[in-house]
């Protein structure tokens, strides 16, 4: 195990927030002198089932523990996530249903593995332990925290304030998570910083029943592709970790010149001098930014991909955006610019399937209302045949020899591949 300067080094990068740095040093350096790992927790609820580049910056920080050497606890909120943290939130959540919630986080499950440690990743679920609990001890945790320190809370006041309700179930959230903490006698716990308050409660909860209190480390929230708002599925300014290589190198070549750095420090394990120095290049003319920017998708796409796709996606980036020259129009046909979507062969009914249903199917439009503007625009083709009706039926084959290629617009191109 790495001495305590050195672990703190790569702890410390990229967080906002420590409470406090001094327990920190301290559980560190009992950590080495016991040879016994701390036990570091971030829970997850699975609110949505995607997971994006902004949720990534925590499992970053928790692959970094695994890296030391220290024992990392995954933990799902399939309980809690039936509440809804409302943390910055200005209403009332909807409450989803526990089979939403379950569903979601076995897409988790599937995902993080991108990121942690197989291995060294101790997943839990919370439902385990409340579950289980009496009704009497569920309502014993409501005498941790008074309504008056809820009300102090800056959503919550905000809420308050506005005359919009706040309901009970929300106050009961942070004393949920607080207690995930001394269920588990968490050592340290991640969160984003609009978890502050939440994860200062899990300090106060363990206090309460005499344990050691658990350093908090709050990560940044990553600005989403605008550059203003946070990375936000609703806001659709994120860049999923399961998108396509190209659309995922795409989407990162949008983002502004002053955000790739931050993706750079938070995103990618570049050192942070190496990051200093391409930003000094970039400011001194040395680098043009557009140079370090591809550098920076390519990292992140290899990351989630591999280096092939990752190449791939760099040159259909350079074949649909670049200057035409006589290169890119060779590579425009050398490439196979196609990326392969998977259509369920049972969506296809009686042998058919309406073609705007297709490209909603396989992700290239958002509504077919959408799929009927592209083809009334002549915007959609089907094997370089251009699609006037639309009404028009692709006919089930599910013969190798048959291709369902689309070109939509200028810039997508997709195939269809029958699933089953």
């Amino acid at each position: 195990m790495e001495n305590v300067s050195k672990q703190l080094e790569l702890i410390k990068r990229g967080v906002t927030e420590i409470i406090s740095e001094a327990q920190l040093k301290d559980k560190l350096e009992k950590s080495i002198s016991s040879e016994k790992p701390l036990v570091v927790k971030a829970g997850f609820d699975p609110s949505a089932p995607d997971i994006h580049l902004g949720h990534t910056v925590l499992l970053r920080k928790m692959r970094h523990f695994q890296d030391l050497g220290h024992k990392v606890i995954f933990l799902i909120g399939d309980f809690t996530g039936m509440i809804g943290d409302p943390s910055g939130k200005s209403e009332i959540r909807k409450q989803l249903t526990r089979e939403q919630v379950l569903e979601n986080a076995n897409t988790y499950q599937k995902q993080i593995y991108k990121i942690l440690d197989p291995g060294k990743t101790e997943i839990k679920f919370n439902s385990s332990w409340f579950n289980a609990m009496t009704p009497y001890e569920f309502l014993q945790l409501t005498s941790h925290l008074t309504v008056a320190q809820m009300l102090a809370r800056d959503d919550f006041k905000k809420r308050y304030a506005q005359g919009k309700d706040i309901s009970i179930l929300e106050f009961m959230y942070p004393l949920l998570q607080g207690y995930d903490s001394v269920v588990l006698n968490a050592d340290i716990e991640l969160g984003g910083t609009d978890q502050k308050f939440n994860l200062l409660v899990g300090r106060q909860i363990q206090k309460d029943f005499q344990q050691a209190q658990q350093v908090v480390l709050m990560m940044p929230l990553l600005e989403g592709l605008d550059g203003v708002q946070k990375m936000s599925k609703s806001l659709n300014n994120y860049v999923g970790i399961d998108e396509p290589a190209d659309q995922m190198y795409g989407k990162l070549m949008s983002i502004s010149d002053p955000l790739m750095f931050r993706y750079y420090e938070l995103l990618t394990n570049v050192s942070l001098s190496e990051i200093a120095e391409k930003k000094e290049a970039v400011s001194n003319g040395s680098l043009h930014p557009k140079k370090c920017k591809e550098e920076l998708a390519a990292q992140i796409t290899e990351f989630y991909h591999n280096k092939e796709q990752a190449q791939k996606a760099a040159y259909l980036f350079s074949a649909r955006h670049g200057k035409k020259t006589q290169d890119t129009r060779e590579m425009n046909v050398a490439l196979d610019l196609f990326e392969d979507r998977k259509i369920a062969k049972t969506e296809w009914k009686d042998g058919k399937l309406w073609i705007c249903k297709a490209l909603l199917l396989c992700g290239a439009v958002q509504s077919n209302a959408q799929a009927r503007r592209l083809i009334i625009q002549s915007a959609v083709t089907l094997n370089g045949e251009k699609i006037i009706d639309v009404n028009y039926e692709l006919m089930l084959d599910s013969s190798e020899q048959k291709k369902y290629e689309f070109k939509i617009g200028k810039k997508q191109y997709v195939r269809i591949i029958i699933d089953g």
